[in-house]
C-alpha cells in the first residue's frame, strides 16, 4: 500500500501514513508553529511531519539532545494548561568508561535533565536544566545535532517538487549558527541557532558542551532558534550567546503577560464535573494558541499542522460556534475576510469578484505558483457563511459602527451568490472548478470521492449541495436584518422573500422520502444525489429545514446507521461509500456534530443534543490532552474500548476545539440579544454527569453577568451571581 493517497485532491493529507510520534507535542505562535516528539526533539524522518515551521515551511528538520553521545531516557512531557510552554523531563542512562571493560560510571537517574520550550515571535527559546542527584561528580558531554531542510509544508504533505532551492554554506561562529537557504522564489530564509553559554565545540551540524557538576549541583544552557529572512531578520536585537538566557527570560514574561492579559477578558466556564472542565480549558487553550493576531484582529488558523493559516470556512464556522461567549473572533474574522475578498476573476485561483476566500499561504510554492493557494478561493461556502457571520455578530454585539464599515463587501458577497454562485439562475448555488489545479470539491467535504450517487458513482459539477443552500437561505435573512439597519427596506423586503422562496424551492429539490433526509447534493442535471450524509444536519442550523423533514432527519442521526456511540458519523453506514476510516465518508467530525446539535435544539431536539455532548465527552476521555482532534474513525462504539484514531487529522483543530462551546449552547439553549438586552435560555438541559455549569464574565454589550446553571430531574434552572448593567435573563421550558 502506498504512503501517500489524495484527499481531496492532489493538495490533501495522505491517510495512510500514521506519524511515527503517535502524539506529537505542539507549539505554535503567530505563523510559527512546531511538532516534537516526548523527548523535545525533532526526527524529520521518512514521512514524519516534526519540525519547526514558519510560513509553512520547515526552517528546523533535526533537533535532537544527547549525553555522553546517547539519548537520554524519557520521564514524562506535557505542555502547560494555556499551551504556552513545553516541558519534558529527562535522566541519563547508564554512562560507561571508555576502558576496555566499559564499567558504568554513573548509573542512569543520577542526572535529571529538564527542558522548557517556547515559542514566541518567529522563535523557538529553549531552556535546558541539569541537576546532579548523585553522591559523586558528574563530567560528561552534551550534544545537540541540528539541521535545516527548507522544505515546503506541501513536500511534507507527499507532493513532489521538480526544482528546489539552493541550501547555502553555514554561517559558523562562535555561539551560533546561520543555516541559509535560497529558495525559487528568490527570497533568502535563514535558520538561526544562539547558544548560551558558549559551545566547547560547533560546527554547521553540532555544538558541544562540557559539563562538571558536583553533587546537587545544577548547570543551565540556553538555545534560541530563530526563523528570518533576509528582508525581515527574527532576530531582533538577540545577538547570541551574550543573551539567549535574557532572550529566553525576557520571553517568557512577555508571553505570560499576554496571556494573562487575554485570560483577564474572556469568559470563563467552569462544571461540577472536573473531566469536562479539563476539556473546556485544553479548548480554550487551543482556541488561543490557535488564534494569530493579524493587522485586520484575531482570527483561528483552522489547525496544526496543514492548516496552520487562514480558511475562510474554518473561520468563519469557528467564530461561530465561540460567538457566544468571544465576539472578538468573529469580528477578526469578518475584517480579514472583508479585506481578501476577491476583486477580479482569475480561473486560476477559482477567484471571482465579491466571492471569500478559501485558503492563503505564504510559502515558497505558493510564491512561484507551484501551487494555487498563496490567495485561493475555491470555496463554495465561504461566502454565504461570511454573511451570515456578519448578521449573527451584529446580533450579539449591536457593533452598528464595523457592520458599515463592511456593508460594500456584504453586498458583493450577495452579488457573487447571485451572479457566479447561481450561473444558471436556477435559484440553488453551485460549483464547478475553473482551475486546472484547485479542488475538485468545493465544499467542507472536500475529498474528491465525497459527492455521489447511491450506488456511488461519483457527481458530476456542477454540484448544488445541501448545506450550501442552507447557508445561502441563512445568509440572505441576516443580510436582509442588516439591511433595514442600514436603511434600505427595499433590498431587505427582497432578501427576505428570496430566502422564502429558496426554503420551498430546496424542500421540493432535495427531499429524499425513500431516506427520510435531504439529498446530500444535486448534480450537474439536476438530479439528486440520494445519499444520506451528516450534510442535511446543517440545513437544521440555519433552520431551512420543515419541521416534519427535522423530526425524520433527526431520528435517522440518533439511529445506529448514524451515531457511532460517540458521534454522527459524516456518511450513514448503509450507503455505499461507506468507509469508517475515510476523510468525510463514514468518520466523525466533532465540528459537524457541534452544528447539528445545535440545530437539533433550535427545532426543539434538546436532548438529542445532549447526547451528542455525551458523546464528545466520553471520546474527549481517550484523546490526548482530553483534546478533540479534527477527527476520528467512525467505527461502532466497543465496550471498553475507546475511539479510533484518525491517522494524520490536525490536532489541534480550531473548529473541533471550538466544538464544546457550540455543544453547551445548544444544551442549555443560549441565545444572546443585545438589542433586547436579553440572555435567554430556551428547554435547557444538562447530561447526568453535569450537576452546574458556572458561566463568569459573560458579557452582552456594556451589561456583565454571572451565572450558575443547575441541573433538575426535568430542567435546568439559573442563579444569577452577578449582574452589571441592563441585562434581562429568562429561561423558558
Amino acid at each position: 500500500m502506498s504512503d501517500r493517497i489524495q484527499i481531496g485532491d492532489q493538495w490533501y493529507v495522505a491517510a495512510t501514513s500514521a506519524r511515527p510520534e503517535d502524539n506529537p507535542q505542539v507549539l505554535k505562535h503567530g505563523q510559527t508553529f512546531v511538532l516534537f516528539d516526548r523527548f523535545g526533539d525533532v526526527q524529520a524522518l521518512g514521512s514524519s511531519d516534526e519540525g519547526l515551521y514558519h510560513d509553512d515551511t520547515r526552517f528546523l528538520s533535526h533537533q535532537e539532545l544527547t549525553i555522553d553521545g546517547a539519548r537520554p531516557l524519557h520521564l514524562g512531557s506535557n505542555t502547560k494548561d494555556d499551551s504556552s510552554l513545553l516541558l519534558i523531563e529527562l535522566m541519563n542512562p547508564d554512562m560507561r568508561s571508555a576502558g576496555p571493560q566499559g564499567e558504568v560510571d554513573v548509573a542512569k537517574g543520577t542526572l535529571h535533565i529538564f527542558r522548557a520550550k517556547l515559542l514566541f515571535q518567529g522563535r523557538c527559546y529553549e531552556h535546558i536544566r541539569f541537576t546532579n542527584y548523585g553522591l559523586m561528580p558528574v563530567s560528561a558531554h552534551v550534544g545537540m545535532t541540528f539541521a535545516a531542510d527548507f522544505v515546503d509544508l506541501f513536500e511534507v504533505r507527499g507532493m513532489k517538487r521538480a526544482l528546489r532551492g539552493e541550501r547555502l554554506p553555514a554561517l559558523v561562529g562562535e555561539a551560533e549558527v546561520a543555516l541559509p537557504y535560497q529558495g525559487l522564489d528568490a527570497r533568502l530564509r535563514r535558520t538561526r541557532l544562539c547558544f548560551d553559554p558558549r559551545p566547547a565545540r560547533l560546527s554547521a551540524a553540532a555544538a558541544g558542551f562540557d559539563i562538571d557538576l558536583a553533587p546537587g549541583q545544577e548547570c543551565h544552557l540556553y538555545c534560541t532558534v530563530v526563523c528570518e529572512y533576509e528582508d525581515e531578520p527574527g532576530a531582533g536585537d538577540d545577538n547570541g550567546a551574550v543573551t539567549s538566557r535574557l532572550h529566553y527570560e525576557r520571553a517568557l514574561r512577555r508571553s505570560n503577560a499576554e496571556l494573562s492579559s487575554t485570560q483577564q477578558e474572556r469568559c470563563v466556564i467552569e462544571t461540577s464535573n472536573p473531566l469536562v472542565n479539563l476539556w473546556i480549558d485544553r479548548s480554550l487553550s487551543d482556541l488561543a494558541m490557535l488564534t494569530t493576531e493579524l493587522p485586520t484582529g484575531p482570527y483561528p488558523y483552522a489547525g496544526v499542522p496543514w492548516y496552520s493559516t487562514t480558511f475562510g470556512r474554518d473561520g468563519a464556522i469557528t467564530a461561530r460556534e465561540c460567538l457566544w461567549i468571544d465576539p472578538s473572533a468573529a469580528k477578526g474574522v469578518l475584517a480579514f475576510l472583508a479585506s481578501t475578498q476577491a476583486t477580479v476573476e482569475d480561473a486560476e485561483r477559482d477567484c471571482e469578484p465579491g466571492k471569500i476566500l478559501h485558503e492563503a499561504r505564504r510559502n515558497e510554492m505558493a510564491r512561484t505558483g507551484e501551487i494555487p493557494f498563496g490567495r485561493y478561493y475555491g470555496s463554495v461556502d465561504a461566502t454565504p457563511l461570511f454573511v451570515a457571520l456578519a448578521g449573527a455578530y451584529y446580533r450579539r454585539t449591536g457593533d452598528t459602527a464595523f457592520i458599515r464599515a463592511i456593508w460594500p463587501n456584504i453586498l458583493h458577497a450577495l452579488e457573487w451568490i447571485e451572479r457566479y454562485g447561481d450561473r444558471d439562475g436556477d435559484g440553488f448555488v453551485e460549483y464547478a472548478r475553473t482551475s486546472s489545479e484547485g479542488l475538485v470539491q468545493q465544499g467542507w467535504k472536500d475529498s474528491q470521492d465525497s459527492i455521489f450517487h447511491a450506488d456511488g458513482r461519483l457527481a458530476e459539477a456542477p454540484i448544488a449541495l445541501a448545506e450550501v443552500q442552507a447557508y445561502v437561505y441563512e445568509a440572505k435573512l441576516m443580510a436582509s436584518d442588516l439591511a433595514r439597519l442600514m436603511g434600505d427596506a427595499i433590498l431587505a423586503q427582497r432578501l427576505c422573500a428570496e430566502a422564502m422562496a429558496l426554503k420551498s424551492r430546496f424542500e421540493e429539490a432535495f427531499w429524499c422520502e425513500r431516506l427520510g433526509t435531504y439529498a446530500i447534493a444535486l448534480d450537474g442535471a439536476k438530479r439528486k444525489c440520494e445519499v444520506a450524509a451528516s450534510n442535511a444536519g446543517h440545513t437544521l442550523w440555519t433552520g431551512i429545514a420543515s419541521r416534519a423533514c427535522a423530526e425524520r432527519i433527526v431520528g435517522g442521526f440518533t439511529a445506529p446507521d448514524f451515531f457511532s456511540g460517540w458521534g454522527i458519523r459524516t456518511l450513514a453506514a448503509t450507503q455505499a461509500r461507506y468507509n469508517p476510516m475515510s476523510y468525510h465518508n463514514g468518520s466523525v467530525w466533532p465540528h459537524d456534530n457541534a452544528l447539528i446539535a445545535v440545530g437539533m435544539a433550535r427545532y426543539g431536539y434538546t436532548e438529542a443534543a445532549v447526547r451528542i455532548l455525551t458523546g464528545m465527552f466520553e471520546a474527549s476521555l481517550h484523546f490526548d490532552q482530553h483534546r478533540l482532534p479534527e477527527l476520528f474513525c467512525g467505527f461502532p462504539r466497543r465496550p471498553g474500548e475507546g475511539p479510533t484514531l484518525y491517522p494524520v487529522a490536525c490536532s489541534p483543530q480550531a473548529w473541533a476545539a471550538a466544538t464544546v462551546l457550540a455543544l453547551l449552547q445548544a444544551c442549555l439553549g443560549i441565545d444572546l440579544d443585545v438589542d433586547k438586552r436579553a440572555l435567554s435560555l430556551h428547554s435547557p438541559r444538562l447530561p447526568p454527569f453535569i450537576d452546574w455549569v458556572r458561566i463568569e464574565r459573560l458579557k452582552l454589550g456594556e451589561a456583565s453577568v454571572d451565572v450558575i446553571l443547575n441541573r433538575y430531574q426535568n430542567n435546568v434552572g439559573i442563579d444569577i451571581l452577578r449582574r452589571e448593567g441592563d441585562i434581562a435573563i429568562s429561561v423558558s421550558v
